[in-house]
């Protein structure tokens, strides 16, 4: 699986005109489904995530997690995070199916919920237009296919 995670202050996604999840401080996540991934990988990354210490402390070293400053995350389906670039026209054969990504994706935000936090999301496969108001900025990438 892949996630960039995106501090923010806010962000939302909208769908044909309506806003399908907003937060507020918190995590904006974009996750991508391999081929090769599963429900294992699918939980530690939802574990890893959740504990993520990038909010800054009395001293502004990041040192804070999700839990502690009361954020909430929206998750985002994003299968373009297994483009293959070789080209200038991008391939995407190396995300999963439907199939695949769709439980994978729905058990990651449960996993998220499962820790007591706020998820809102998008609509998997949808045309979103996502807005976000970055921290810092603050973006990490996260690939469970590299150590």
């Amino acid at each position: 699986m892949r996630a960039v995670v995106t501090r923010v202050t806010s962000a939302s996604v909208t769908i044909d005109g309506v806003v399908e999840g907003a937060i507020e401080q918190g995590y904006l996540i974009l996750l991508g489904v391999g081929p090769q991934d599963d429900e294992a990988v699918c939980d530690k990354l939802a574990e890893k995530i959740c504990n993520l210490r990038i909010f800054e402390d009395e001293q502004g070293k990041m040192n804070r997690n999700l839990e502690q400053v009361g954020g909430a995350l929206l998750v985002v389906s994003q299968f373009t995070l297994y483009a293959d670039t070789s080209s200038r026209r991008p391939g995407f054969s190396h995300a999963a199916k439907p199939e695949l990504a769709i439980p994978l994706y729905d058990r990651f935000m449960d996993q998220c919920r499962q820790r007591g936090f706020t998820v809102e999301h998008g609509r998997f496969g949808a045309d979103m237009q996502v807005a976000s108001v970055n921290d810092g900025p603050v973006t990490i990438l996260f690939d469970t296919d590299k150590p």
